[in-house]
């Protein structure tokens, strides 16, 4: 039964290996999801409003035989968006890692171009080829730090998007209707 307001994420199965991955050893309370599962899970959750509850509802034709078969799928299920949370979180930290050492990288390349671009006049002398190539070294020093920039203001809001989703239904309650 819902609960008045409550939008659930509905995932109909014939039987419940349909929701693991088939060619994960694992002991079926630590199976990855099936990966159209998992697809499925996140892509619903990301259509209901943050605001509103959720909650995950397994419909099962035949019931697995298992002892409280609704916690263990739940534990499951939870146990599993932990670790793709966790995977999240390492993502985004080699990330910042990456573009902290891409900065320095950066920061330099553009110090020695912008240093160069400032010598090169009383290198060459005038002109216009000599503008050219001080020109070509400013950019190239800027050019350089595309990069680290990307990282910082645009590569890592995917990445915490995807880690409030997967924490989001990590905590998901869960309920496992079984028969027709």
């Amino acid at each position: 039964m819902k609960r008045k307001h409550e939008r659930a994420i509905e995932v109909r199965l014939r039987e419940m290996d349909q929701l693991f991955d088939s060619m994960d050893p694992c002991p079926f309370y630590e199976k990855d999801l099936d990966r159209n599962a998992e697809q499925y899970i996140v892509e619903s959750l990301r259509e209901i409003a943050t605001q509103t509850p959720a909650a995950v509802v397994v419909h099962l034709d035949k019931p697995a035989g298992m002892v409280d078969e609704e916690r263990v799928v739940g534990d499951a299920i939870r146990s599993h968006f932990v670790c793709k949370s966790q995977v999240s979180r390492q993502k985004l930290h080699l990330l910042f890692g990456r573009g902290w050492i891409s900065l320095g990288i950066g920061l330099s390349f553009l110090a020695a171009m912008l240093t160069a671009a400032e010598s090169v006049e009383s290198w060459i002398g005038g002109g216009p080829l000599v503008t050219v190539l001080r020109e070509s070294l400013f950019i190239g020093g800027w050019v350089a730090m595309w990069r680290p920039l990307e990282i910082f203001l645009y590569d890592w809001w995917p990445i915490l998007g995807q880690r409030r989703v997967y924490d989001r239904l990590s905590r998901i309650p869960v309920r496992l209707l079984t028969g027709r």
